[in-house]
């Protein structure tokens, strides 16, 4: 074969322009248009994003059967991963753990205030001619749901608690029995001229106030038994109804004892026999 020609033929190649056809264009356009148009149809997610999972104990042909990569006997064959590991990941029970102290015998009040209270009054919500109970609570929304009791506080607005007005917000005369009241609830009840008993109930004494279609007439409730709880309940400060069970003068404490009286006071004859005994002692 000549060289000429296929010189010639080379040299004719590398100083051709590079120019792409006005129908080449417009097709690489067009073609790039239907891409995009049709992107939508081809979205997936990327193949590194993601690593294989390897399926062990599946045959040999996988590579991890029989042993599953683990190889013969020994601590590294039979041993497991402690409980809680994350594969080297500081754990949940570190990064996140339980602080504080649980009180099982905490009770939990639903809190009434007297500001929340008197709104309702004026609304004509509540009767304050008749007595004012949890089930008269419940029914028209003052609070939504009682779990252990009700406190009543003398929360104000706050306009109120810079005009020092805290005497006259409560200003209707009524009849209530919650768990527990705060000092300042009771004089502001009383102050308008209204009574507060504060009483014990259990889960099923509320229930029976809140649903009284449940139970027989006039159902019995339950009284306190820790001292803590009746020693509350006796104290004419917190208007609790067992306060007439104190006799004049005696303290609501259950360890209180009358001064001037003996708790064991012994008779002549036993202290007699106590002198004889301590008499006749050998060693």
């Amino acid at each position: 074969m000549p060289l000429l020609p296929t010189f010639s033929r080379t040299v004719g190649l590398a100083l051709r322009p590079n120019y792409h056809s006005p129908i080449q264009v417009v097709s690489v356009v067009r073609l790039q248009q239907c891409r995009f148009a049709s992107i939508l149809g081809d979205l997936h997610d990327v193949k590194a994003s993601f690593k294989k999972r390897i399926r062990r104990g599946r045959g040999p042909s996988s590579g991890k059967g029989k042993t599953s990569g683990r190889g013969h006997k020994g601590q590294k064959q039979h041993g497991k991963v402690p409980a809680g590991f994350q594969g080297g990941q500081t754990p949940l029970h570190i990064t996140h753990p339980e602080k504080g102290e649980v009180n099982l015998f905490a009770l939990e009040m639903s809190p009434l205030n007297l500001d929340r209270l008197q709104s309702w009054i004026d609304q004509g919500r509540i009767d304050p001619a008749k007595p004012i109970t949890f089930k008269e609570l419940v029914d028209t929304r003052c609070l939504h749901g009682i779990k252990d009791g009700v406190k009543l506080l003398a929360r104000l607005p706050a306009l109120m608690l810079i005009s020092q007005q805290r005497k006259h917000v409560f200003k209707t005369p009524i009849e209530i029995t919650v768990s527990r009241a705060s000092r300042e609830a009771i004089k502001a009840v009383e102050g308008a001229g209204g009574k507060i008993v504060t009483r014990f109930f259990n889960k099923n004494g509320i229930r029976a106030v809140l649903h009284p279609e449940c139970y027989p007439p006039n159902v019995r409730l339950a009284n306190p038994t820790a001292r803590k709880e009746i020693e509350y309940y006796r104290d004419p400060e917190h208007r609790g109804y067992l306060a007439h069970t104190l006799d004049e003068g005696e303290s609501p404490s259950l360890f209180w004892q009358a001064p001037g009286k003996t708790k064991n006071a012994l008779s002549k004859e036993q202290l007699q026999k106590k002198k004889e005994k301590q008499a006749n002692r050998l060693f």
